[in-house]
Order: C-alpha cells, then sequence, then structure tokens
C-alpha cells in the first residue's frame, strides 16, 4: 500500500495544473455523456414497452406515433456516441494508470445492459409488428374475396334482373 501512495504523488508531481484540470475536465464530460446516454436508453426501454402494447392492441396511429418518437430517441442516442467515443479516446490518453476511477466502468456497463436490453426488445417489437402485418394481409386478403363486404365485388352484379320496372302497374 506505501508502494501505491509513492507512486500516486508521483505521478502527481510529475503533473502539473493545467494537465490535472484537463484530466479532470476530461473526466467529469465523459461520466455526464454516459449518464445522459444511460437515460436516453431508458427512455427508449419505456418507449419499446409502450410501443408493444400498441402493436398488441393494432392502433396504427398510435404506432405510427411511437415509431416517430422512436426515430428522434434513436437518432439523438447515436449523435451522443459520436461525441462520447472521442472523448473516451481522450479519457483513455490523459488516465494515469494509477487513477481508480470506479465510476466510468459501472456508467460504461450499466450503459451496454441497456444497449443490449434494448435491442432484445427492439427485436421482439419488431417480431410482433411483422406477425401483426401478416394478419393484416391475412385479412385484407380474406375482404377482397368475400362477395358480401362492403365495397367488394356484388354477388349480383352478374345475375338477371330487371332493368325497367312498371310503375302503373
Amino acid at each position: 500500500m506505501a508502494v501505491m501512495t509513492e507512486e500516486r504523488s508521483a505521478v502527481t508531481a510529475n503533473i502539473d495544473s493545467a494537465e490535472l484540470a484537463q484530466r479532470v475536465a476530461v473526466l467529469k464530460r465523459f461520466k455526464i455523456l454516459l449518464s445522459q446516454q444511460r437515460d436516453r436508453f431508458r427512455s427508449y426501454l419505456d418507449l419499446l414497452d409502450k410501443q408493444q402494447g400498441v402493436i398488441e392492441s393494432g392502433s396504427a396511429e398510435d404506432l405510427l406515433t411511437y415509431v416517430e418518437i422512436e426515430e428522434k430517441i434513436v437518432a439523438d442516442i447515436f449523435s451522443i456516441q459520436k461525441v462520447i467515443d472521442p472523448l473516451e479516446e481522450m479519457y483513455y490518453s490523459v488516465r494515469s494508470h494509477s487513477d481508480n476511477q470506479e465510476e466510468v466502468p459501472d456508467l460504461k456497463a450499466s450503459l451496454e445492459k441497456l444497449k443490449s436490453e434494448a435491442v432484445i426488445r427492439s427485436t421482439k417489437n419488431k417480431e410482433l409488428l411483422s406477425k401483426r402485418m401478416l394478419e393484416l394481409r391475412s385479412e385484407i386478403k380474406t375482404l377482397r374475396n368475400n362477395p358480401y363486404a362492403a365495397g367488394g365485388r356484388s354477388a349480383f352484379i352478374n345475375s338477371n334482373t330487371a332493368s325497367l320496372v312498371d310503375l302503373q302497374g
């Protein structure tokens, strides 16, 4: 333990205040972005849960609304990830080997867990949606083939009926 303390004080002595301030700023910004990304994934998971209910209920308008919201959240996730990637490289390049920052690995682990959960739920919703689309196509096909359905072909089109009616009788 005494060796680690000596090593840490030697590292601290070699770091000037500007470099230390840079390390702290990078660490803070990196943790903030990871937290924001984690929150985005949580909101995405909530949306996927609600979307599943909408798919099962069959409301097309509600589903369209959820798909639009989903597109915005996913775009937001990708835009934050574009900032996280280079910041993560900076974080690891300026981080000293004696740093004991447990928050970053914990944030990364929870973020990875949320990502995998989002993939699973999104895949499940896609499967539900595909199943629902097949059901709807089958219903449409059945309606088109039903001669008595509204707007469909009438069963009486080819029948021989009178074209003139005697009104004076």
